[in-house]
């Protein structure tokens, strides 16, 4: 059996277009998706940047209309930017039109930073922790980890969470955002005065709840209790990606959604005809990762033919990204995305793909399918 491949799109906009084409093509990538036999399309979230995703429940109801079979969803609406009743209220409208297709992926952002701030102050007052070399694992890179300390003080990272919520707001814990999602799904919220409310629409709805997460912390640990599908990011964290699907699974009990647990493990690729045209399309994704860990957000996406290399400080910021994206010829794509699947065991993967031109980025999903054996439901 062939395990499953999705696509996960940050509707990236590339230098010299607009957001609006990056949109289009967006939709024009789902519909191809489709075709090409690709089980689920999600879109994620990332704000006053150079990518289209800001508004994924909006994008979802779009492609939910442009496809007729795909799974569409959110990987991952950031709940510290939102509360549980609008975001069960999206999702809630967009399968009451297209019901059974729509995915609810559930992530932290304004908590984990706060968090993760708070964790820099202690480290501090402490000692340095020795850094892990990177290693290979069954034919598998897991870097050595990267620390976000600069990153997380960005002024501008600062400036874009203070407007995305309202002035003194505070969101509520994680779990707790994810319990109350669950019951306004199920019809059994309560307000803490007992009140029961009932979303319409959302009560009801056949929306599918995930968990994702780049580390072996709390929602791993969540999604494991609640007994829900996680997604274990390789292409945000890959140093840590493994011990989060062990503490997924350590942490796992039965539920009604599951007997079993689910993983999903996203990767970065870009596939072409050959070794030497994928490793040509991809020689600017250094770039852009760069100018997301230097804080400034990330860039329209570098064309290849006019950008020069990255200075050695700069490539040595990224070298865990660079070294852990899957680039090459359909057979090298394949068979590096089928070590990941194995070391982690995961039970499908979604892969995200950024290119200067739409075209190739289109290419490069339709050769790794094909390559893959993803049975196509049209001759596209």
């Amino acid at each position: 059996m062939v395990t499953p491949l999705s696509v996960l799109d940050l509707s990236p906009v590339s230098d010299g277009s607009t957001a609006r084409a990056a949109l289009r093509n967006t939709v024009d990538l789902a519909q191809h998706a489709e075709l090409w036999g690709y089980t689920r399309y999600w879109v994620a979230e990332h704000h006053f940047v150079g990518v289209a995703s800001s508004s994924p429940a909006v994008l979802v109801g779009i492609l939910a209309a442009a496809t007729s079979t795909l799974r569409v969803g959110a990987a991952a609406v950031q709940l510290g930017h939102t509360t549980a009743a609008a975001v069960v209220e999206a999702f809630g409208t967009v399968d009451a039109l297209y019901p059974g297709r729509v995915d609810l992926g559930l992530g932290r952002s304004g908590q984990r930073r706060a968090l993760a701030l708070d964790a820099v102050a202690e480290r501090r007052n402490q000692p340095p922790v020795p850094q892990r070399r990177t290693e290979i694992r069954d034919g598998v890179v897991i870097p050595a980890p990267f620390d976000p300390s600069g990153l997380l003080l960005s002024p501008r990272l600062t400036a874009s969470m203070s407007v995305l919520q309202q002035p003194g707001a505070r969101s509520p814990e994680f779990e707790q955002q994810v319990d109350d999602i669950l019951a306004l799904l199920c019809g059994t919220y309560r307000t803490e005065d007992g009140i029961e409310l009932h979303a319409s629409p959302g009560e009801g709805a056949d929306v599918e709840v995930w968990v994702f997460g780049s580390s072996a912390g709390p929602s791993a640990e969540l999604a494991g209790r609640l007994g829900l599908p996680f997604g274990a990011n390789y292409h945000v964290s890959p140093a840590t990606t493994v011990e989060a699907v062990e503490a997924y699974r350590a942490a796992f009990r039965p539920s009604r959604v599951l007997r079993e647990p689910y993983v999903v493990v996203s990767a970065d690729a870009v596939v072409a005809d050959d070794d030497a045209a994928a490793r040509e399309l991809a020689s600017t994704f250094g770039h852009w990762t760069h100018s997301i860990r230097s804080g400034h957000g990330a860039i329209p996406y570098p064309d290849p033919g006019r950008t020069a290399p990255l200075a050695e400080t700069e490539r040595a910021a990224v070298e865990d990204r660079l070294i852990t994206q899957f680039v090459g010829a359909p057979a090298t794509v394949a068979g590096r995305l089928d070590s990941l699947r194995k070391l982690t065991d995961a039970d499908e993967l979604v892969v995200t793909t950024v290119t200067h031109d739409h075209a190739d980025r289109l290419r490069s999903y339709e050769l790794l399918a094909r390559e893959w054996g993803l049975p196509r439901l049209l001759a596209a």
